[in-house]
């Protein structure tokens, strides 16, 4: 891909964390920004991008029959869906935002955030899509089969979002053996790496970034939308 130049909103907070961020501190920290936005304190919105020490996270429809292997921490999270897996080489983007500044339509913002994900692998010359009745990112195996890419998470509390996707660089895949991945057993987990695609995070975060202006596009109303 080439590089691009784009700005960025400056009423949102865009962080990029280096290292690895313990799952636990990064949803306190979360939960804490989601309240204080919906009491309307003076604080900023945030799209954070970082990534985890591996851990499994447990969404609101999760079964424990699904655990299959809890060779790592296992974290109860308030988000939606079932499941799933954070470790290195994988990046994760949290997006807390108060969608009553925006379309307060939770379908439009996780699409959004779909078509955002999918948008950027394209960069990156792979093809990704989303499937109707099943939760995240997909794309095809070098067999033609398919596979997930990214994950896809959200909870919306008095219209302000937070957790958000994960995308999947480089990460360890025998790492998914410990779950079925959103509940999902029929498909298997792939990476940008397996894809061919050797990708840093800095270089994800660039081209991700140069894409925020079409996702808040997405999730704008038509009043905010109209110059």
């Amino acid at each position: 891909m080439t590089a691009t130049s784009f700005s960025l909103d400056p009423t949102i907070e865009w962080r990029r964390s280096p290292g690895q961020v313990p799952y636990r501190q990064a949803l306190a920290e979360q939960e804490e920004r989601n309240r204080a936005l919906a009491d309307g304190e003076p604080v900023q919105e945030l799209v954070w991008l970082l990534e985890h020490p591996p851990v499994y996270t447990a969404g609101t429809s999760a079964d424990i029959a699904e655990l299959v292997d809890p060779r790592f921490e296992v974290v109860e999270t308030g988000r939606g869906g079932r499941y799933t897996y954070h470790g290195p080489g994988q990046r994760v983007g949290y997006v807390l935002l108060d969608l009553k500044k925006r379309s307060k339509d939770v379908r439009q913002f996780v699409h959004a955030l779909e078509g955002w994900v999918i948008a950027t692998l394209a960069d990156f010359d792979i093809s990704a899509f989303a499937v109707p009745d099943r939760i995240g990112i997909w794309t095809h195996e070098a067999d033609g089969s398919e596979a997930k890419i990214g994950a896809i998470g959200v909870r919306v509390r008095r219209w302000v979002t937070m957790h958000g996707f994960a995308v999947n660089l480089s990460p360890d895949l025998s790492h998914f053996g410990g779950i079925v991945p959103c509940g999902i057993a029929e498909y298997g987990v792939t990476s940008m790496e397996r894809l061919g695609k050797r990708v840093a995070p800095d270089t994800w975060d660039e081209a991700l970034l140069a894409r925020a202006g079409d996702f808040l596009a997405a999730i704008a109303t038509p009043e905010s939308a109209t110059p």
